[in-house]
């Protein structure tokens, strides 16, 4: 093992955490408003992926360009799936939500086995890699890694500085108090949901990029999103990203060390290690 090794899995773990942070951003922005924990997190992630491999195995369109409306499907769909499923039980006991996601999570898992099998598929698309010295970066990470960023700061200029970003600050912060400033709760969360499945199916878009995926492959970056909230404070955007970050660092040396088979081991010690340390995350979230 010499530094050029060592410096390439850090900084290709750095560019996979980026992504794994907006996944976990969708979870944390859907948490951070309406308190809602969306067990359909992970099967939106694997719609993401396959709408972007679809559209690019079956039209021929360019991955980053299919991504633009798998993110506009993506939020048209959480819209839906906040009216249908969660509205009616959006002020129930947790339990109630919860099972609502869990269903919703069962019927798109359902309706895409039968829709694509579980057949591993990959998008077979590559940017070439660019060798800085000893570093080699892949084209398609680092390109994926740059997207992230942009919307990042596109969400946070979203949420600071327009209105209907303030609207959705309001009703996270006191959802009684909004509605008496006349603000329209019901479209807020509305929004909100869907503004998370969005970042959900971006980020299964981008994965699908770099990692070869089946219909079930969401739920492992569900499990990494709930790790990475943990880590950076459930509810909290930004710690979603450094939570992200954290996680692929430790995805890029962990193998170098030992076999792949204990890094997800590692993760969940880290995982209960912070519940069990600072609850509320690196960085603070809403409890």
């Amino acid at each position: 093992m010499n530094a050029g090794t060592i410096l390439t899995s850090l900084v290709d773990g750095l560019l996979i955490g980026v992504v794994y942070g907006i996944a976990a951003m969708g979870l944390n922005l859907i948490w951070g408003v309406m308190r809602v924990i969306n067990l359909a997190h992970g099967a939106l992630i694997s719609l993401g992926m396959f709408g972007v491999y679809l559209m690019f195995s079956s039209l021929g369109l360019n991955p980053y360009l299919s991504l633009l409306l798998v993110a506009v499907l993506g939020l048209l769909m959480g819209v839906v799936i906040y009216l249908v499923s969660i509205a009616r039980v959006i002020n129930a006991p947790y339990l109630s939500t919860l099972l609502a996601t869990f269903a919703v999570n069962m019927i798109l898992i359902g309706l895409g086995t039968a829709a694509f099998t579980t057949t591993p598929r990959d998008t077979g698309y590559s940017l070439g890699s660019i060798h800085l010295g000893p570093l080699t970066l892949l084209g398609t990470r680092l390109v994926a890694a740059l997207i992230t960023l942009v919307v990042t700061g596109g969400l946070y200029a979203f949420l600071y500085r327009t209105r209907t970003g303030k609207y959705i600050r309001a009703v996270s912060n006191n959802r009684s108090a909004a509605e008496l400033m006349g603000i329209p709760s019901s479209r807020i969360l509305a929004l909100s949901f869907g503004l998370g499945t969005m970042l959900a199916a971006i980020a299964g878009g981008l994965i699908a990029t770099f990692f070869s995926f089946t219909i079930l492959s969401g739920d492992i970056y569900q499990q990494k999103s709930f790790i990475i909230g943990v880590l950076g404070g459930l509810g909290n955007p930004l710690g979603a990203l450094v939570g992200g970050l954290i996680l692929g660092v430790l995805e890029g040396i962990l193998p170098l060390a030992m076999p792949n088979t204990w890094v997800p081991v590692i993760e969940f010690l880290l995982f209960i290690l912070i519940l069990l340390i600072k609850p509320s995350g690196l960085l603070g979230g809403r409890q």
